[in-house]
């Protein structure tokens, strides 16, 4: 599959995590800052025709330093390209960056008749070095500009979608007729929302709540006429509802200078409108001032543009500087959900801000050990106390503080630090990124991925030492790939003694195609399984052939003597497929497992973002999530976990049936599955959520695969809400936890967790069991090695 194939399921992927939040970048846990998706786009409307058109010549605005836009084309036609070019280099002459400036520019019918075209920033960025406000989010275009470097490589830096379907002017000739819409125009309009000329609220129409998830600098100079900043309100709110719709001024100094003084208007009707208010300026207000007219909403018919305007280029200038603070109305509340969390020697207190953390402007927090009297301070959660004593018990106060005063204490329940396991290092340089293993010739084996180098390597164990072979990966030759391996990786053998063959599933970065490697113990054979087909085979097509689909999201796989079968999603169709190879075959069968379709057992859902698969002697095994709704924020409201069995390799039906769903007390179920064959049968275990956080992970479940599903689970709240990645042996169930890594131990009457590591990875730290000498050990990549960790 190549990478400028437009995908079903890609919304998902955006988050990332898609499941226990974001997509991070692969640059993050170098640093501190925080990633967030980008989901709200900024519109231009089709205005009426104006029948006069005018052109002007391009300027540059006082900027020192140019920077290099680079466009990946989707569907353009050779003159739209032209035009996209002419606004790219007026942008290039006006917008300072060290960083190139990535844009991912789609040309297809738009989702409303009346929009030209709409843009968004690929991500938002907070807390890195040379953010002039740590508290707020910027765009990645701005994020990287103040950096001096690119963030995250592996993302677009804005995303513009133009509809195919207007009444464009396609002569190149700058010059639109009376009916026509100018595309150079467009897409320097879009251009600067992608810049940080965009607004991140959302409106519920039915209830009038207004919503800012994560405050940006232009939240932040937006501004009612008592000067309240729109970023601080309450949000959700009624009060943020009605500003929305109210009138909003903008204060930057360079912005409200270029318009002699006074405070620019914000377009802002009193029926919100959608990738519209809030992210122009005033239509009435601003619609004859020539080039400084281009941020209204609607784009006339003739109506052309080639300069930015002194208007939104000052405004652009503003949002390189950090804001004026807001106004402090009252005191703050008492922080709320203050969780002191075990460490070793240590304890990391979390919380949320108070309900009025905006109207009151918090300016810090302060942290007091109540048994030692330490006290730290802080602008945001997470707080960490060190030098503390392993088995002592500890409690901690938070109260949140601005310039009108302090709140009432919030005391946190105690906490007693405890041990980390003993660490052992099987390779220093590689980080384990995606780890997995598996018994072969009767040694334990390990296959992890190296996200600096983006290769795939192995690690088996002779009876001494770990010894290292690279399977594949960036820079490869012959049947490998040269691109990095970023995938999931799963293993399974078919043999027996020492006569077994090890069978590896993964996929690369570029060409996202699921990719499968076999090794004897001395040599590797490489092939590609799917994602290199001709063109996408779509869902409802009976027979199933290869695809041209993104098929990298997820992978597992069954070995047994009659053959190999892989399952892995279908991005593009959001479906579960599989791909089979008996004994002695050359070619692969591919067939349509689950997903779009609500017969057969099978799911309407969109399916297998995270899957696991299982032979145990009779049947094979297929555990996955289901994601059934999302909000407005692209995230995952409500799904399944399902498992799908059968008893051959092929020509036999699937039988299907769920082991959770969502529910009133469940609203969430998914966000990563594992599975293991234990002496009773076959356990799954799982992540879901809770009503107050529908979203995010809290509870880990785990059952015994049957149709009366026997469901346990605990909750993990002096450890740290629970996310990726799991993985169980049946009887000790690891997970992430506040980004560190926890163990599970599930078979005791009461269940009890224990700390591996305190280091923390906000990517997340993937796992894998081995027995090695009679001695169970957890394989995970910590501090940037592939380590092993042993119960203390």
């Amino acid at each position: 599959m190549r990478s400028q194939l437009l995908r079903k399921g890609g919304l998902f992927l955006a988050l990332s995590v898609l499941f226990a939040t974001l997509l991070p970048a692969p640059s993050q846990a170098l640093s501190n800052f925080k990633v967030a998706p980008s989901t709200i786009w900024g519109h231009t409307y089709a205005g009426k025709a104006v029948g006069n058109p005018t052109t002007t010549a391009p300027k540059v605005f006082n900027l020192e330093a140019k920077s290099k836009f680079v466009v990946n084309y989707k569907n353009f036609p050779d003159w739209a390209k032209k035009d996209f070019q002419s606004a790219v280099d007026i942008w290039a002459a006006n917008f300072a960056s060290a960083a190139p400036v990535t844009i991912d520019a789609s040309w297809g019918r738009a989702p409303s008749w009346g929009v030209l075209g709409s843009a968004r920033p690929g991500n938002y960025y907070s807390g890195f070095d040379g953010a002039p406000d740590q508290s707020l989010w910027y765009p990645s275009a701005l994020a990287n500009a103040l950096a001096g470097k690119d963030l995250d490589s592996n993302n677009p830096d804005m995303v513009i979608q133009i509809n195919s379907l207007a009444n464009w002017n396609t002569r190149n000739d700058g010059t639109p007729s009376a009916t026509e819409y100018d595309l150079p125009s467009v897409f320097l309009h879009e251009m600067a929302h992608g810049l940080g000329f965009l607004s991140t609220d959302s409106y519920d129409s039915f209830f009038g709540y207004g919503t800012i998830e994560q405050p940006t600098p232009y939240a932040a100079y937006a501004q009612l006429p008592d000067g309240r900043r729109l970023s601080d309100l309450p949000s959700p709110s009624i009060e943020l509802g009605k500003a929305l719709t109210s009138k909003l001024v903008w204060s930057g100094q360079f912005g409200n200078a270029a318009n002699g003084g006074e405070k620019i208007i914000l377009y802002t009707p009193a029926r919100y409108e959608d990738g519209s208010s809030v992210s122009h300026i005033d239509e009435e207000t601003y619609k004859d001032l020539g080039a400084n007219s281009i941020m209204t909403p609607n784009l006339d018919a003739g109506e052309v543009f080639r300069e930015p305007g002194s208007l939104l280029l000052a405004m652009i200038e503003d949002l390189r500087r950090k804001p004026p603070v807001g106004v402090a109305v009252g005191i703050p509340l008492p922080v709320r959900n203050g969780t002191a969390l075990i460490a070793d020697s240590s304890a990391i207190i979390t919380f949320d801000p108070p309900a009025n953390a905006r109207t009151a402007q918090v300016t810090s927090y302060s942290v007091r050990n109540l048994t030692t009297n330490q006290v730290k301070s802080s602008t945001e959660s997470p707080l960490t106390f060190t030098g503390l004593k392993n088995g002592t018990s500890y409690s901690f106060s938070i109260v949140a503080s601005n310039t009108n005063g302090t709140s009432d204490a919030v005391i946190t329940a105690p906490m007693v630090p405890q041990a980390g396991w003993k660490r052992f290092v099987i390779d220093q340089n590689s980080d384990g990124r995606r780890i997995s293993s598996t018994n072969f010739n009767g040694k334990p084996l390990v296959a992890y991925t190296d996200s600096k180098s983006g290769v795939l390597k192995l690690a088996s164990w002779d009876g001494k030492i770990w010894r290292k072979a690279t399977v594949d990966g960036a820079g490869g030759s012959g049947d490998r790939t040269r691109f990095k391996i970023t995938s999931p990786v799963s293993l399974c053998v078919n043999g027996s003694g020492t006569k077994q063959l090890l069978h590896i599933f993964y996929s690369e970065s570029d060409d996202r195609d699921l990719r499968y490697a076999t090794y004897d113990g001395k040599k590797f054979t490489h092939e590609i399984v799917d994602g290199n087909g001709p063109q996408v085979n779509d869902y409802k097509d009976p027979v199933r052939v290869r695809t041209g689909s993104d098929v990298s999201i997820s992978n597992a796989c069954v070995a047994t003597a009659g053959g190999v079968q892989v399952f892995y999603r279908d991005e593009s169709q959001g479906i579960l497929l599989g791909a089979t190879k008996l004994k002695g075959a050359t070619k692969w069968s591919y067939e349509l497992v689950d997903g779009d379709r609500k017969t057969d057992g099978r799911t309407m859902g969109d399916v297998g973002f995270h899957l696991k698969a299982l032979f145990d002697g009779k049947k094979t095994y297929v555990v996955y999530d289901s994601v059934l709704t999302i909000n407005q924020k692209k995230q995952p409201t409500s799904g399944e976990i399902r498992v799908a069995s059968r008893a051959t390799l092929s020509g036999s039906s699937w039988s299907y049936y769920n082991i959770d769903t969502s529910g009133g007390a469940v609203p969430m179920t998914g966000f990563d599955v594992s599975i293991a064959k234990t002496l009773t049968g076959v356990q799954a275990s799982w992540l879901t959520s809770v009503p107050t956080s529908p979203t995010t992970p809290s509870k880990i479940r785990w059952s015994p695969l049957q149709t009366t599903a026997l469901q346990n689970s605990v909750t993990t709240e002096l450890y740290g809400a629970p996310g990726k990645f799991l993985n169980t042996d049946g009887s000790h169930i690891a997970f992430n936890c506040q980004q560190r890594l926890c163990v599970l131990d599930s078979v005791r009457a009461v269940p009890t967790i224990k700390l591996v590591t305190s280091e923390q990875n906000p990517d997340g730290i993937s796992s894998a069991w081995v027995t090695v000498d009679r001695v169970r050990y957890l394989i995970a990549g910590v501090k940037g090695q592939l380590s092993m960790f042993r119960f203390q």
